[in-house]
């Protein structure tokens, strides 16, 4: 079964998000390489729809930014992911599922709710690709991301031709 890029991004709207412009990297890198059936996306940082990060999303969560707002920034996270996903292959009806995704929380030592952070991402973007939302994933804490972000999260789909 097919997906509908129209689709993905109405439910998107539902949860109250549209696609933002993607963001440029800010190292040397490129956000996005299809290699075969797959896309791999590039560590994404919580930006919103005007390309920044909120101050809500900076910092270090358990002492600086609070594990409701990291799920939030988790969350942005996914979407700059299909922002970049849409960029590189046109529409997001390429997208046949969502393979993995890999997520970065800076946090400090004692702060262990980790998954629970992450599933701001893994909720959205699950929620936008259906039944071709449910991925393996990691999460690690970090000491630092870059720009101070919270969280950045990094994704591979599998694409149809």
């Amino acid at each position: 079964m097919a997906q509908n890029g129209g689709e993905i991004e109405q439910r998107l709207k539902a949860l109250g998000f549209t696609l933002p412009q993607p963001a440029a990297p800010i190292a040397n890198y490129v956000p996005a390489v299809v290699t075969g059936n797959l896309l791999f996306i590039s560590g994404q940082l919580p930006f919103g729809a005007d390309g920044t990060l909120a101050p809500a999303h900076v910092g270090s969560v358990g002492r600086v930014v609070s594990e409701q707002d990291a799920v939030k920034a988790a969350a942005l996270s996914g979407l700059n992911c299909l922002a970049q996903a849409k960029l590189h292959i046109g529409d997001l009806a390429r997208v046949s599922r969502c393979v993995r995704l890999g997520g970065f929380i800076h946090c400090d030592a004692d702060f262990t709710r980790l998954a629970a952070v992450m599933n701001g991402a893994s909720d959205l973007i699950g929620s936008a690709l259906a039944e071709f939302g449910a991925h393996a994933r990691s999460t690690i804490g970090v000491a630092q991301l870059p720009l101070g972000a919270c969280v950045e999260v990094e994704a591979i789909f599998e694409i149809a031709g």
